[in-house]
């Protein structure tokens, strides 16, 4: 008889976890609540992603005389047309994964999933309908919400989660974004270069605060919103929102967050625009996932903690995903191989997640890509490294396509010379970031990547570049 596993969540984590196990002989059954393909698909990468690119179109439009293009005519972003535009590839994605799973055999049950006991797990159906799906083996791929804030709470209307963002219909004229982390900065891009004027709040001294992104990246990043007329508050955080007005009031105050001892008070108290959009993390959505019948604590707002299988505290209950919290890798490309690594020790293997090679993308304008140690975390740990950097600028193909913006560093450990990290900022630095991430998982060293040919003309030199740089030969940069 087949082991059956149920996965409660259809996301990057909880299908590819689906193929996995039935790809080994198991009999699967996907709980999914709304759409396939999870936060990623229908919230997050994907739908950003496709607004990114019609602003960069739009961008590239308004800017096409400097490149021997006459357009004759007016050029507007259409906000409706952008929507339509993402729901078609959203629903033929969706279609995809659906097709994928019942191509291997993999039940999907549609509704909401609940543990009702060990081995057990309720299916609630839209419509009030149940059934309960036996399980030998339990992998949980909830996933998590956008963070709510009690102070000013989500209406859809005038104050906007990152969701309520990707169903807009119209292109505000101002807005203020709460958050410079990741998903702040890239909608900070997306409606700045769509006519929105922007203003961007951040608790920390510094755009995207994260250990992984380097600080150089930051500064980088600062100094292109400046140039497109973004709005930056950092150490700032936001007390109050009054919407009783047109648009919004917000109130700021200095960060009691901030890792900036010299850090000063905002300029300004308040600041207007027509809407803002909070985007300062997310919640997990375990509240409701019945683990109070197993026995299965979580920690904090809820996140559950397992090992390096993947395994729960009970071993034969599994957890993936943006679910386990910051403290692991809140990627969906990180969930898709948790969720690999879940399917194999579901069916008896002896399989373990590693993060140590773990690439970032980030869709800002310009693009970032990340991979490894930042110089910061090598010196925390107390490495002996050295780092090297180039521009952009001195490739030709971005020279070719105007998109010299940017810089890649490369950490070093000196001695032996292996790369412990790579930071890029850049046109196309999340397609880059590719060959980096090979070098530190492989172990690689500065001058090998230096020693490889890389095609000319093209971005991927940038590789090259400041790998030679980093052992001391250097040749454009």
């Amino acid at each position: 008889m087949s082991k059956k596993i149920v996965i409660i969540g259809g996301g990057p984590g909880g299908y590819i976890a689906g193929i996995r196990a039935a790809g080994l002989g198991a009999a699967v059954t996907v709980v999914e609540k709304e759409n396939l393909g999870g936060t990623c698909l229908n919230w997050g990468c994907i739908p950003s992603k496709i607004m990114k690119n019609s602003a960069e179109i739009f961008l590239k439009c308004m800017g096409a005389a400097a490149y021997g293009i006459d357009i004759d005519g007016s050029i507007r972003p259409d906000m409706k047309g952008i929507m339509a535009k993402k729901e078609t590839i959203l629903e033929s994605q969706r279609k995809g994964i659906a097709s994928l799973l019942q191509s291997r055999g993999i039940t999907v049950e549609r509704g909401t999933g609940k543990i009702s006991g060990p081995g057990t797990v309720q299916v609630t159906a839209n419509d009030g309908t149940g059934k309960t799906v036996e399980y030998d083996k339990l992998i949980i791929a909830a996933g998590t919400r956008p963070m709510n804030v009690d102070d000013f709470p989500f209406d859809g209307k005038k104050i906007l989660s990152s969701n309520d963002i990707l169903t807009m219909d119209q292109i505000p004229e101002s807005l203020t974004i709460v958050g410079g982390g990741v998903i702040g900065c890239e909608f900070a891009s997306i409606f700045s270069a769509l006519g929105t004027k922007v203003t961007v709040v951040e608790a920390m001294s510094r755009l995207l605060p994260l250990p992984s992104v380097d600080a150089s990246v930051s500064k980088l990043l600062l100094r292109e919103m400046k140039k497109r007329k973004i709005k930056v508050f950092c150490d700032t955080v936001v007390t109050a929102c009054d919407t009783s007005g047109q648009g919004t009031t917000i109130s700021l105050a200095l960060s009691p967050f901030t890792d900036n001892v010299k850090a000063k008070p905002p300029k300004s108290d308040t600041i207007t625009s027509q809407q803002m959009a909070v985007c300062i993390g997310r919640t997990p959505l375990s509240g409701d996932l019945g683990l109070e019948t197993i026995g299965l604590e979580t920690r904090g707002p809820g996140w559950i903690d397992v090992d390096d299988g993947m395994r729960t505290r009970l071993d034969n209950v599994f957890a993936i995903g943006d679910i386990l919290g910051p403290s692991r890798v809140m990627l969906a490309h990180v969930a898709s191989h948790e969720g690999l690594v879940a399917a194999e020790n579901a069916m008896g293997f002896e399989s373990k997640m590693a993060y140590n090679a773990v690439p970032g993308a980030i869709f800002t304008m310009p693009e970032i890509g990340t991979v490894g140690l930042s110089e910061g975390e090598a010196v925390a740990k107390g490495m002996d490294v050295k780092t090297a950097t180039t521009n952009f600028r001195v490739l030709g193909k971005a020279q070719a396509v105007g998109e010299i913006a940017g810089e890649a560093k490369m950490i070093v450990e000196k001695g032996s010379e292996k790369v412990l990290g790579v930071h890029m900022i850049g046109p196309h630095a999340t397609d880059l970031i590719s060959e980096a991430t090979l070098a530190v998982e492989k172990g690689l060293t500065a001058g090998e990547i230096a020693h490889t040919i890389h095609a000319h003309p093209t971005l991927a030199e940038i590789m090259g570049e400041v790998a030679s740089k980093a052992v001391g030969i250097p040749l454009h940069g």
